[in-house]
């Protein structure tokens, strides 16, 4: 089968996950910036899952799964040691038409989570359709020294770039070329030395009439990027 790639947006969803040792820690360490509710369903939690309870103000049941547990939930996460326990859970959020996870048990899915290459509001999804996680995560691994911090910057700087340059109300083939030729620049890498000047006279040759150019390169200042 397949899988057809996806990103969701949790913002202001229910997430479930059932478990409290280290693999659900670290489900909810992945969930966190995700602007999700977090419940956690685990008769005993791990110390750093007891710490994110308390620091983030999550919502931990210290409880055995039961079904009205799925009641209000958006999407579930199965993450116990206990096979069995996990195959029910996702049995029984699938009958209520739930998105639901079991971890590393597939066959219990009706999704799948991939490894994640985060920079920013960079990501790249690794996945293998089940077949190979550790690939996945080897594949990520590669990828994480290939995109550096940089990246983050750029995307922030496009963020700024790309809202006013789309309200002068430019055409369409114009918007495209000043794009393409900015992504294809040697941007990145002045980005990536913090050269503010060199940056500056890139950003110029794209565009040389632009009113605030320096309004978004002081985004990255602000940051400590440029």
């Amino acid at each position: 089968m397949a899988y057809y790639p996806i990103f969701l947006d949790l913002k202001g969803k229910v997430i479930l996950v059932v478990g409290g040792g280290r693999v659900a820690e670290r489900k909810v360490e992945a969930l966190l910036d995700s602007g999700a509710e977090i419940r956690i369903v685990g008769g005993k939690i791990t110390e750093g899952l007891n710490k994110l309870v308390e620091l983030r103000d999550l919502v931990c049941l210290n409880d055995e799964f039961q079904d009205k547990h799925l009641e209000g939930v958006f999407l579930v996460i199965a993450a116990t040691d206990d096979r069995e326990l996990n195959h029910r859970i996702s049995t029984v959020a699938k009958e209520k038409g739930l998105l639901v996870n079991a971890v590393d048990q597939p066959a219990d899915c009706n999704f799948i989570v991939p490894s994640i290459v985060r920079q920013g509001d960079l990501q790249i999804a690794v996945s293998t359709s089940g077949k190979s996680p550790a690939l996945a995560r080897k594949l990520r691994k590669q990828l994480d020294k290939q995109f550096g911090d940089e990246y983050e910057s750029f995307l922030i700087l496009m963020g700024c770039l790309r809202k006013k340059i789309l309200a002068q109300g430019l055409a369409q083939e114009e918007n495209s070329r000043i794009f393409n030729e900015i992504v294809n620049s040697d941007i990145l890498d002045a980005l990536l030395r913090k050269d503010r000047e060199r940056t500056r006279f890139i950003l110029r040759r794209s565009l040389p009439d632009f009113p605030d150019l320096e309004e978004c390169l002081e985004c990255l200042t602000k940051r400590n990027a440029l």
